[in-house]
């Protein structure tokens, strides 16, 4: 078992991740297993939940004219546009039924305020609205992140970089993370990862190592 200061951080398990969903994820169901053996060895999980309104700038269908996948300017700067998905409420903003971490402490939910997006479960896409995860790790005495979810080039790169930059250890556990692979995104978020000095690892060497 993992200890104290450690946590397990299970990013966007969600129906509009996995394949037929609104923003399907390739294979995104196959991580489900693995996420539950791996929360058996951890005392701590955490998990985010992306929750928009209807109406989330970052949807192409609130941009007349613009498609989903484009790219435009807000004002806090680039900002893919992406179908409409995981809407407040709806199936497809619920946890997979099939994840079975009973003993998680926290949900996040980010993506709730509709003028700007939410990649990251610790700092919104602005960059300077907190979520408060970073302040509730450090309240209960952790030092160390393990990454799984979906998906791995964004809102699990996205939530390691930014636990980087709060000060914390970061693994992301590559086999529990699918990734959207958007003109090169997988590629670059494990470079940026790599650079920050966040680390990789397989579930099975983290289980054996437990």
């Amino acid at each position: 078992m993992k200890g104290a200061d450690e946590v397990l951080l299970v990013v966007d398990v969600q129906y509009d991740f996995m394949p037929g969903g609104a923003l399907g994820v390739a294979r995104g169901d196959e991580i489900v297993p693995v996420i539950n053996r791996l929360a058996r060895g951890f005392s701590h999980v955490v998990l985010t939940q992306d929750w928009h309104p209807r109406g989330h700038i970052s949807f192409a269908a609130n941009h007349p004219g613009r498609t989903p996948f484009e790219m435009t300017t807000l004002a806090y700067g680039e900002q893919v546009l992406w179908p409409t998905h995981c809407v407040q409420d709806t199936e497809g903003a619920a946890l997979h039924r099939d994840l079975d971490v009973p003993h998680a402490r926290l949900v996040i939910r980010k993506g709730h305020h509709a003028n700007v997006d939410s990649y990251s479960a610790f700092i919104e896409a602005d960059r300077k609205t907190s979520t408060g995860l970073a302040g509730y790790l450090r309240d209960v005495g952790v030092s160390r992140v393990y990454l799984c979810g979906l998906a791995t080039d964004y809102c699990v790169a996205w939530s390691a970089l930014d636990a980087r930059n709060a000060g914390f250890e970061v693994t992301v556990i590559e086999d529990a993370c699918r990734a959207i692979d958007l003109d090169g995104s997988l590629a670059k978020a494990w470079e940026d990862m790599a650079a920050a000095g966040v680390g990789r690892i397989g579930s099975d060497a983290l289980l054996q190592a437990s």
